[in-house]
């Protein structure tokens, strides 16, 4: 799909940095919007050009008619034109569905530095479909019935235990419920079946964060830390979020998380002069 076809919200840095441009990818039935809300923001007044494209057939991007057929690679694809349009290599994060999307984009892609927000496990949704199995039996059949994994992650009814803290306003628990979209059922189905390689991203020697949430019904604590370790990376888990911990109420703590990381990262560090490394 050409970029052009793509939407792409940007927010500027506050000042004359010089550093990478930082690319952020949505995750299941969400588009650029759910990163705006907060972390375009944050990153942008902490000197860093923030972008977040909307995946093929979300938010404003083309392609809604033919989005049952995604692959994780169309995602991909979607990713690299993006990034091939930026002023520098972008460092790349992903969080739920698109750190899956992260880690395809990363096999074929060289990235100054990369991160991982709640990155579903090797085996995609099944121990989260069995859990949700015996939670909430009714949605899970109708879910899986209707071949649509993604109900599991988009269910309004249940938004605030699946996705959000109890912190978080009702309010905005409706209105990011209600913006929840439809997902493709191929790409949510290879998240089970289509593993990523992790020998060939590894091998590029990309710095990788991989940060979790002590209160994510999907990915589990341990889950997490397995995730990071077979990729080498370094872990945080945030204390007092959900799954959702771009929109939760202690976003903040996440981003400070990621933005604490990245000013580590010795590429994206800056000298005396206010330029990178």
């Amino acid at each position: 799909m050409a970029a052009s076809h793509i939407e792409v919200i940007v927010r500027q840095g506050a000042d004359d940095a010089q550093r990478p441009p930082l690319l952020f990818v949505h995750g299941a039935g969400h588009g650029a919007w759910a990163w705006d809300e907060h972390f375009l923001g944050f990153f942008a007044a902490h000197g860093f050009d923030a972008y977040a494209l909307s995946l093929r057939g979300h938010g404003e991007s083309a392609g809604r008619e033919q989005l049952s057929k995604a692959s994780i690679a169309d995602y991909a694809s979607d990713v690299h034109d993006v990034a091939a349009g930026l002023p520098d290599v972008p460092v790349v994060v992903g969080h739920s569905l698109g750190a899956r999307v992260v880690m395809k984009y990363l096999e074929t892609h060289a990235a100054p530095a990369a991160a991982l927000l709640a990155p579903l496990p090797r085996f995609g949704l099944l121990l989260s479909a069995a859990r949700a199995a015996r939670d909430h039996p009714g949605l899970a059949i109708r879910a899986l019935l209707a071949g649509k994994p993604g109900r599991l992650l988009g269910a309004r009814r249940l938004a605030r235990q699946l996705n959000f803290s109890p912190e978080l306003d009702e309010e905005l628990v409706i209105e990011y419920a209600s913006r929840q979209g439809p997902e493709s059922t191929r790409a949510m189905a290879q998240l089970t079946y289509v593993r990523p390689d992790r020998a060939r991203i590894r091998a590029r020697g990309v710095p990788l964060l991989v940060i979790g949430a002590s209160g994510d019904y999907f990915v589990r604590p341990a889950a997490i830390r397995r995730v990071a370790a077979s990729y080498g990376a370094e872990v945080k888990i945030v204390p007092g979020v959900a799954h959702c911990m771009i929109l939760d109420a202690r976003w903040r703590d996440v981003a400070g998380a990621l933005l604490e990381w990245l000013e580590q990262v010795p590429a994206l560090s800056r000298d005396g002069d206010g330029h990178s490394a």
